[in-house]
């Protein structure tokens, strides 16, 4: 189904790719967004190619103000019902008393232990029976993206992922944001081209890799939280 799927949105544009899901599989689809930038321009594709697919949040507990503010312009202005996916609260509970609220900062482990709590697990709860998860990322994004494609299979949470901005640079987004004014984060014009939790983001600097401002503690090829982590 993979090579089927790649063929037939070979060529065609972010909204026909949208389109195509819409049709091959509806309801059976569902996309995740953070709010970013290419969140942003997928949610108003989906808007506008009336897509019945569903939306979810990963609501980790430790976002930026700036991140509630343009959610909720995004839903005053599409009206797209947004499911939003907190982390088990038992889970939570036990980390921060054993380890405090800051545990990430003291090793890789501790950090990836707080990314399966606050996203990983609510990410398998928002996925589990869709057909194909909808993202908003672009091959240019990251070296540790640069050997996915536009559709893969995640063998990991069994389910066909397509990236309809795949081949998109960040001026074609920036642009068709702008051109269509669509909400987007205000920390975007702050330095922040890559927003995640508050306590692991920071501005990057001119010159700085894309992601250098996410877990900028860490060394560049730790730099993954695992949400996207396609093979077993």
């Amino acid at each position: 189904m993979i090579a089927k799927i790649k063929h037939d949105i070979a060529g065609l544009a972010a909204i026909d790719i949208i389109r195509y899901i819409e049709q091959k599989f509806g309801a059976s689809a569902v996309f995740s967004t953070s709010f970013g930038i290419e969140d942003q321009v997928v949610t108003h594709l989906l808007a506008e190619a009336k897509s019945t697919a569903a939306i979810f949040t990963l609501e980790t507990g430790r976002l930026f103000p700036e991140t509630y503010y343009v959610w909720n312009r995004t839903l005053e202005k599409y009206q797209l019902p947004i499911k939003a996916y907190y982390p088990n609260t038992q889970s939570v509970e036990e980390l921060l008393s054993a380890k405090g609220p800051s545990s990430f900062y003291d090793s890789v482990e501790n950090r990836k232990e707080c990314c399966y709590i606050r996203k990983i697990e609510p990410l398998h709860r928002a996925i589990k029976g869709f057909q194909v998860w909808i993202t908003g990322i672009r091959a240019e994004q990251s070296a540790n993206r640069e050997d996915m494609h536009a559709v893969e299979l995640d063998e990991v949470n069994n389910i066909i992922k397509i990236h309809p901005l795949f081949d998109w640079t960040l001026d074609e987004v920036e642009t068709f944001l702008k051109s269509n004014g669509i909400p987007y984060n205000p920390l975007h014009d702050k330095g922040f081209p890559s927003i995640g939790c508050q306590p692991c983001t920071r501005a990057i600097q001119p010159g700085e890799d894309f992601r250098a401002g996410r877990w900028w503690w860490e060394d560049k090829s730790k730099k993954e939280c695992g949400l996207h982590v396609t093979t077993k």
